[in-house]
């Protein structure tokens, strides 16, 4: 199951902060679900090397339909983060109609 619908969404509801998504960016949570993503690309792709079977025992369970659905919640979470960071820049508020 994956409950998080948009990670953007949330940030937007719970109204975090640019420097609190920052400091997420740049957590080691992070650089972890960016390395889990890079693992599953490099699964998805196969191969017959040593890494690709490292990878095929690692995240064979998953099977490559899900394990493509997998990297792309975790993907979305970073490029959602990423966006909100973006959007919440200093100077961009939008004016209120009257």
């Amino acid at each position: 199951k994956f409950p998080l619908k948009s990670f953007y969404t949330y940030l937007k509801h719970k109204k975090y902060k640019r420097m609190d998504v920052q400091q997420f960016l740049e957590s080691s949570t992070v650089k972890n679900i960016e390395e889990t993503v890079d693992d599953l690309t490099e699964y998805l792709k196969g191969g017959q090397d040593r890494q690709h079977k490292t990878l095929k025992e690692a995240y064979g369970f998953l099977g490559k339909p899900e394990a493509r659905k997998v990297k792309t919640y975790l993907q979305k979470i970073i490029d959602d983060a990423r966006q909100y960071h973006y959007d919440r820049r200093p100077g961009r508020r939008k004016k209120q109609s009257k």
